[in-house]
């Protein structure tokens, strides 16, 4: 019986960090959620260029998917994620090392 309990609450946190992960919240990562969607490529990188700019980096995108913000390149990872049944845009910067 203990066993189990002990089973489910291991269980429980390793979900949570597999979530956080999968979110993209990890250490030198920029995550973004914009309010619309964004179908067009060319308009989506140049918002997400407009949001970095506004927070005062320094934004260059190099193609491909690739930013260098600040002097650190970073690879662009999108996820659609259902919040409350509507989809969201999830905007991942993943540092490149």
């Amino acid at each position: 019986m203990e066993f189990t309990i002990i089973l489910y609450i291991l269980f429980g946190i390793g979900f949570l960090f597999f979530f956080n992960w999968l979110m993209g919240y990890k250490k030198g990562n920029i995550t973004i959620d914009f309010d619309e969607r964004y179908f067009n490529k060319k308009e989506y990188v140049e918002a997400i260029k407009n949001k970095l700019e506004s927070e005062g980096k320094e934004v260059a995108y190099k193609g491909n998917g690739r930013f260098n913000i600040d002097g650190k390149n970073y690879l662009l990872i999108e996820r659609n994620v259902s919040m409350g049944g509507v989809p969201l845009q999830r905007t991942i910067l993943k540092i490149e090392k």
